[in-house]
């Protein structure tokens, strides 16, 4: 039902140039302090979105965000150490 997205930083040179990259997929924010763009894209597209987005003259460097990757849901294998700790 939803397509499956991906999520890229890009480093640029350029944050109001930035605001363009929106043509190219969802723009989640943008940081113009360290001048970098988070931004999500279907992942079928990516390739071809990719090659026209690093000829732009403002983008120096494209990241992929392995944040979906991350593994969020966590076992309890470790014992308890609060019992060692009385009052």
């Amino acid at each position: 039902m939803f397509p499956e997205r991906i999520g890229y930083i890009i480093w640029v040179s350029d944050v109001k140039a930035a605001r363009n990259l929106e043509k190219y997929g969802c723009v989640h924010y943008i940081s113009r302090r360290m001048q970098y763009v988070v931004m999500y894209m279907n992942s079928e597209k990516t390739d071809d979105i990719l090659k026209n987005m690093r000829r732009l003259p403002y983008v120096r460097k494209i990241e992929r965000s392995y944040r979906n990757e991350i593994k969020t849901e966590y076992s309890k294998n470790v014992p308890d150490q609060t019992q060692f700790y009385g009052i």
